[in-house]
Protein backbone atom coordinates (compact mmCIF):
# COMPACT_ATOMS: atom_id res chain seq x y z
CA UNK A 1 0.00 0.00 0.00
CA UNK A 2 1.20 3.38 -0.81
CA UNK A 3 0.60 4.84 2.35
CA UNK A 4 1.51 2.28 4.64
CA UNK A 5 2.31 3.35 8.38
CA UNK A 6 1.86 6.99 7.44
CA UNK A 7 0.37 9.45 9.71
CA UNK A 8 -1.96 11.90 7.55
CA UNK A 9 -3.95 14.94 7.83
CA UNK A 10 -6.65 15.65 5.69
CA UNK A 11 -8.31 19.84 6.29
CA UNK A 12 -11.93 19.52 5.10
CA UNK A 13 -11.66 15.53 4.95
CA UNK A 14 -15.21 14.85 6.10
CA UNK A 15 -16.70 14.96 2.73
CA UNK A 16 -16.25 16.01 -0.57
CA UNK A 17 -12.77 16.27 -2.23
CA UNK A 18 -11.67 15.34 1.48
CA UNK A 19 -13.97 12.83 2.00
CA UNK A 20 -13.04 11.04 -0.82
CA UNK A 21 -9.40 11.35 0.28
CA UNK A 22 -9.85 10.16 3.48
CA UNK A 23 -11.35 7.14 1.88
CA UNK A 24 -7.96 6.69 -0.14
CA UNK A 25 -5.48 7.43 2.01
CA UNK A 26 -6.82 4.94 4.46
CA UNK A 27 -7.59 2.55 1.73
CA UNK A 28 -3.98 2.91 0.84
CA UNK A 29 -2.43 2.25 4.89
CA UNK A 30 -2.29 5.72 6.29
CA UNK A 31 -3.87 6.34 9.75
CA UNK A 32 -5.99 9.30 8.69
CA UNK A 33 -6.78 12.31 11.07
CA UNK A 34 -9.96 14.76 9.47
CA UNK A 35 -9.71 17.87 10.17
CA UNK A 36 -13.52 19.68 9.72
CA UNK A 37 -15.92 21.62 11.04
CA UNK A 38 -18.85 19.29 10.14
CA UNK A 39 -19.01 17.10 13.58
CA UNK A 40 -22.04 15.56 11.99
CA UNK A 41 -20.28 14.02 8.74
CA UNK A 42 -16.70 13.78 10.24
CA UNK A 43 -18.56 11.48 12.98
CA UNK A 44 -20.69 9.57 10.47
CA UNK A 45 -17.06 8.95 8.04
CA UNK A 46 -15.27 8.36 11.28
CA UNK A 47 -17.72 5.07 12.22
CA UNK A 48 -17.98 4.05 8.50
CA UNK A 49 -14.09 3.63 7.78
CA UNK A 50 -13.53 2.23 11.38
CA UNK A 51 -16.09 -0.53 10.75
CA UNK A 52 -14.46 -1.58 7.84
CA UNK A 53 -11.14 -1.66 9.72
CA UNK A 54 -9.39 1.50 8.56
CA UNK A 55 -7.41 4.00 10.84
CA UNK A 56 -9.64 7.11 10.82
CA UNK A 57 -9.75 9.58 13.37
CA UNK A 58 -12.10 13.20 13.23
CA UNK A 59 -11.05 16.47 15.37
CA UNK A 60 -13.26 18.45 15.16
CA UNK A 61 -11.51 21.26 13.90
CA UNK A 62 -12.77 25.46 12.47
CA UNK A 63 -9.09 25.88 10.47
CA UNK A 64 -9.89 29.38 10.70
CA UNK A 65 -9.27 29.44 14.45
CA UNK A 66 -5.41 29.46 14.89
CA UNK A 67 -5.90 27.99 18.68
CA UNK A 68 -8.55 25.25 17.13
CA UNK A 69 -5.67 24.42 14.50
CA UNK A 70 -2.91 24.28 17.31
CA UNK A 71 -4.98 22.09 19.60
CA UNK A 72 -5.89 19.48 16.74
CA UNK A 73 -2.03 19.38 16.18
CA UNK A 74 -1.27 18.78 19.86
CA UNK A 75 -3.83 15.84 20.02
CA UNK A 76 -1.93 14.48 16.84
CA UNK A 77 1.57 14.96 18.86
CA UNK A 78 0.34 12.96 21.96
CA UNK A 79 -1.53 9.91 20.16
CA UNK A 80 0.93 9.55 17.50
CA UNK A 81 4.17 11.60 17.99
CA UNK A 82 4.41 12.67 14.46
CA UNK A 83 2.67 13.63 11.29
CA UNK A 84 4.09 12.87 7.76
CA UNK A 85 1.51 13.97 5.18
CA UNK A 86 -0.21 17.06 5.71
CA UNK A 87 -2.94 17.54 2.76
CA UNK A 88 -4.44 21.48 3.14
CA UNK A 89 -7.96 20.48 1.57
CA UNK A 90 -10.04 22.86 2.86
CA UNK A 91 -11.64 25.88 1.36
CA UNK A 92 -14.73 27.61 0.72
CA UNK A 93 -16.38 29.55 -2.08
CA UNK A 94 -19.22 32.21 -0.82
CA UNK A 95 -21.01 32.07 -4.48
CA UNK A 96 -22.97 34.97 -4.64
CA UNK A 97 -21.41 36.51 -1.91
CA UNK A 98 -17.82 37.40 -3.16
CA UNK A 99 -17.66 39.57 -5.87
CA UNK A 100 -15.39 42.19 -7.68
CA UNK A 101 -12.84 44.00 -5.99
CA UNK A 102 -15.31 47.45 -5.31
CA UNK A 103 -18.46 45.16 -4.32
CA UNK A 104 -17.03 43.01 -2.20
CA UNK A 105 -17.93 43.51 1.17
CA UNK A 106 -15.12 43.20 3.79
CA UNK A 107 -16.58 40.97 5.72
CA UNK A 108 -16.70 38.32 2.99
CA UNK A 109 -13.10 39.17 2.23
CA UNK A 110 -11.96 38.53 5.43
CA UNK A 111 -13.64 35.25 5.56
CA UNK A 112 -12.75 33.68 2.93
CA UNK A 113 -9.52 34.45 3.49
CA UNK A 114 -9.31 33.32 7.15
CA UNK A 115 -10.07 29.28 5.90
CA UNK A 116 -8.29 29.30 2.19
CA UNK A 117 -5.35 30.89 2.97
CA UNK A 118 -4.86 31.36 6.75
CA UNK A 119 -6.10 28.45 7.67
CA UNK A 120 -3.55 26.89 5.16
CA UNK A 121 -0.57 28.76 7.26
CA UNK A 122 -1.62 27.44 10.70
CA UNK A 123 -1.90 23.80 9.40
CA UNK A 124 1.58 24.02 8.16
CA UNK A 125 3.11 26.35 10.84
CA UNK A 126 1.40 24.18 13.57
CA UNK A 127 1.53 20.76 11.48
CA UNK A 128 5.24 21.24 10.56
CA UNK A 129 6.74 20.51 13.42
CA UNK A 130 5.42 17.04 13.34
CA UNK A 131 6.34 16.38 10.17
CA UNK A 132 10.07 17.09 11.05
CA UNK A 133 10.14 14.69 13.94
CA UNK A 134 9.32 12.71 11.31
CA UNK A 135 12.15 12.91 9.38
CA UNK A 136 10.50 14.70 6.66
CA UNK A 137 7.17 14.27 4.50
CA UNK A 138 4.80 16.11 2.42
CA UNK A 139 2.39 18.57 2.19
CA UNK A 140 -0.22 18.66 -0.40
CA UNK A 141 -1.80 22.28 -0.78
CA UNK A 142 -4.52 23.05 -2.68
CA UNK A 143 -5.00 25.88 -5.32
CA UNK A 144 -7.49 26.27 -7.88
CA UNK A 145 -7.82 27.22 -11.79
CA UNK A 146 -8.75 30.29 -10.23
CA UNK A 147 -5.00 30.79 -9.00
CA UNK A 148 -3.74 30.11 -12.20
CA UNK A 149 -5.97 32.19 -14.96
CA UNK A 150 -8.12 35.35 -14.18
CA UNK A 151 -11.98 34.16 -13.38
CA UNK A 152 -14.15 37.67 -12.60
CA UNK A 153 -16.91 38.31 -10.11
CA UNK A 154 -14.34 35.70 -7.48
CA UNK A 155 -12.07 38.17 -6.27
CA UNK A 156 -11.40 36.93 -2.67
CA UNK A 157 -11.31 33.32 -3.32
CA UNK A 158 -8.93 33.75 -6.52
CA UNK A 159 -6.63 35.97 -4.27
CA UNK A 160 -6.46 32.83 -2.05
CA UNK A 161 -5.69 30.46 -4.44
CA UNK A 162 -2.91 32.47 -6.43
CA UNK A 163 -1.46 32.85 -2.64
CA UNK A 164 -1.68 29.41 -2.21
CA UNK A 165 0.20 28.94 -5.32
CA UNK A 166 2.85 31.77 -4.60
CA UNK A 167 3.12 29.83 -0.76
CA UNK A 168 3.47 26.46 -2.20
CA UNK A 169 6.63 27.69 -4.17
CA UNK A 170 8.31 29.26 -1.11
CA UNK A 171 7.75 26.36 1.08
CA UNK A 172 9.10 24.26 -1.31
CA UNK A 173 12.36 26.13 -1.58
CA UNK A 174 12.12 27.03 2.52
CA UNK A 175 11.71 22.66 3.72
CA UNK A 176 13.23 20.81 0.88
CA UNK A 177 16.28 21.07 2.82
CA UNK A 178 14.41 19.17 5.61
CA UNK A 179 13.18 16.37 3.29
CA UNK A 180 9.77 18.08 3.66
CA UNK A 181 8.26 17.97 0.21
CA UNK A 182 5.70 20.49 -0.44
CA UNK A 183 3.35 20.50 -3.58
CA UNK A 184 0.08 21.82 -4.87
CA UNK A 185 -3.08 20.43 -6.64
CA UNK A 186 -5.43 23.11 -8.75
CA UNK A 187 -8.51 21.74 -9.65
CA UNK A 188 -11.46 23.02 -11.75
CA UNK A 189 -14.96 21.16 -12.56
CA UNK A 190 -15.18 19.03 -10.07
CA UNK A 191 -18.88 17.80 -9.57
CA UNK A 192 -18.84 18.61 -5.32
CA UNK A 193 -21.16 20.54 -3.31
CA UNK A 194 -18.66 23.64 -4.11
CA UNK A 195 -19.07 23.97 -7.66
CA UNK A 196 -22.82 23.98 -7.27
CA UNK A 197 -22.88 26.83 -5.08
CA UNK A 198 -20.24 28.42 -7.99
CA UNK A 199 -21.67 27.44 -11.09
CA UNK A 200 -24.37 25.23 -11.21
CA UNK A 201 -26.78 27.50 -8.96
CA UNK A 202 -25.77 30.90 -10.77
CA UNK A 203 -28.75 31.28 -13.82
CA UNK A 204 -25.82 32.88 -16.04
CA UNK A 205 -23.95 29.38 -15.70
CA UNK A 206 -24.49 27.53 -19.06
CA UNK A 207 -24.13 23.91 -18.23
CA UNK A 208 -24.10 22.32 -21.55
CA UNK A 209 -22.08 24.93 -23.10
CA UNK A 210 -19.31 24.29 -20.31
CA UNK A 211 -19.40 20.41 -21.09
CA UNK A 212 -19.49 20.95 -25.20
CA UNK A 213 -17.06 23.87 -25.45
CA UNK A 214 -15.83 24.87 -22.27
CA UNK A 215 -13.52 21.78 -21.62
CA UNK A 216 -11.61 19.49 -23.72
CA UNK A 217 -12.55 16.02 -21.67
CA UNK A 218 -16.35 17.25 -21.93
CA UNK A 219 -16.80 16.19 -18.74
CA UNK A 220 -17.03 17.10 -14.92
CA UNK A 221 -14.10 15.89 -12.99
CA UNK A 222 -14.72 13.32 -9.71
CA UNK A 223 -13.66 13.64 -6.47
CA UNK A 224 -12.12 10.62 -6.79
CA UNK A 225 -9.78 11.80 -9.35
CA UNK A 226 -8.51 14.95 -7.25
CA UNK A 227 -8.02 12.33 -4.26
CA UNK A 228 -5.81 10.35 -6.98
CA UNK A 229 -3.67 13.02 -8.16
CA UNK A 230 -3.62 13.98 -3.98
CA UNK A 231 -2.19 10.38 -3.12
CA UNK A 232 0.22 10.78 -5.69
CA UNK A 233 1.79 13.82 -4.20
CA UNK A 234 1.55 12.29 -0.96
CA UNK A 235 3.44 9.08 -1.62
CA UNK A 236 6.68 8.39 -2.54
CA UNK A 237 5.99 7.95 -6.25
CA UNK A 238 6.09 11.30 -6.70
CA UNK A 239 9.36 11.54 -4.08
CA UNK A 240 11.21 13.93 -6.79
CA UNK A 241 8.51 16.43 -6.90
CA UNK A 242 8.70 19.45 -4.97
CA UNK A 243 7.21 22.87 -5.66
CA UNK A 244 4.98 21.26 -8.45
CA UNK A 245 1.40 23.27 -9.27
CA UNK A 246 -0.67 20.19 -10.71
CA UNK A 247 -3.31 21.82 -12.98
CA UNK A 248 -6.05 18.93 -12.63
CA UNK A 249 -9.18 20.27 -14.49
CA UNK A 250 -9.45 18.38 -17.85
CA UNK A 251 -8.03 20.90 -19.59
CA UNK A 252 -9.97 24.07 -19.18
CA UNK A 253 -7.20 26.46 -18.20
CA UNK A 254 -5.60 26.33 -21.32
CA UNK A 255 -8.89 26.59 -23.53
Amino acid sequence: MKLENKIAVITGGASGIGGSGTRLFAEEGATVIMLDVNEDAGISLEKELTDKGLKVKFIKTDISDPKQVEEAMNTIDKLYGRLDIIYNNASVFLGGRDNIVTDLPIEIWNKILSINLFGLFYCCKFGIPLLRKAGGGAIVNTSSSAGVIGIPECDAYTATKGATVSLTRSMAVEYGPENIRVNCIAPAAIRTEMVKESNLNDPKFDEQAFLTKGTPLRRWGLPEEIAKTALFLASDDSSYINGAILVADGGITIM
